[in-house]
């Protein structure tokens, strides 16, 4: 298991779902702006910062291209990077097809399963598992077993890097638009009762073999607070196209806030 050594008056940040690129793109614009202003106002205090998966709505590496656009967004990463703050990356179910560009031109970690790690802060030790959550736990049968692995085929992956980048970004786009994941927000995001969300029922499994202080997952879209046991949470941070929300711990306390929106969104998380 990683380990983090906080330090003193220093945090680790958590965010998810930004889903850079999705359509209106005037609206993403306008999200990738508060996306680095947000940066900019934790970078004094932050360590690590976590970016928990789908940040954005499609991304693909061809050999020797990446996708266009984010200028503002990927500067600055690499400013806070240059800086000495650690900065990792999850793949998420939307941008799942990251390669090697943000270890090689960032030194920035990309993870495409949850990982554990505790942190060490003034003699006390906490348990995380982190990662973004799509297709874990019982349910979501179509995305396991068909969605993900063409996604995930190195076959297919090769085929698609023969289309041009035009082509192969615009059918991705329109894949992406008909998606519950770019849909935050309306009607069909709910929280779905102890007994159907699925990252929760992970988590009470992972819970009854290796305890966890904090079980922290992205992917929902909603703010989720669940006592996994008397002693573990399953904290789910939400998103970035209607909420701006996100998370932070200091060694000793872990909290939601809002960044530049209504505050009076956290209290429709769910807290058992």
């Amino acid at each position: 298991m990683n380990e983090i050594q906080l330090l003193p008056h220093k945090k680790i940040f958590f965010a998810s779902d930004f889903h850079l690129g999705s359509a209106p793109l005037d609206r993403s614009a306008a999200r990738e702006k508060a996306i680095v202003r947000w940066l900019d106002h934790i970078k004094s205090e932050a360590q690590v910062i976590f970016l928990v998966g789908d940040i954005f709505d499609f991304w693909h590496e061809y050999k020797e291209a990446v996708p266009k656009g984010y200028v503002r967004f990927l500067g600055k990463l690499a400013e806070l990077k240059d800086a000495g703050i650690d900065i990792q990356i999850f793949t998420g179910n939307h941008d799942l097809w990251m390669r090697d560009y943000f270890p090689a031109e960032f030194d920035i970690s990309v993870h495409r399963k949850p990982i554990e790690f505790k942190v060490l802060s003034e003699g006390k030790e906490t348990r995380f598992m982190l990662g973004h959550g799509d297709g874990l736990g019982p349910g979501d049968y179509a995305y396991k077993r068909v969605l993900k692995p063409i996604f995930t085929n190195p076959v297919l992956q090769f085929f698609f890097r023969w289309l041009h980048p035009d082509v192969g970004i615009m059918l991705a786009h329109r894949w992406a638009r008909h998606t519950r994941a770019s849909k935050a927000g309306k009607a069909d995001e709910f929280f779905r009762g102890d007994d159907n969300e699925w990252i929760f029922l992970y988590c009470q499994e992972i819970e009854a073999k290796n305890h966890h202080d904090y079980y922290i997952f992205g992917h929902r879209h909603l703010i989720l607070d669940m006592h996994v046991s008397p002693t573990s949470r399953y904290v789910n941070i939400g998103e970035w196209i209607h909420t701006q929300s996100y998370a932070h711990f200091d060694g000793k306390d872990f909290e939601m806030a809002i960044f530049e929106n209504d505050p009076s969104l956290l209290k429709a998380a769910n807290h058992q």
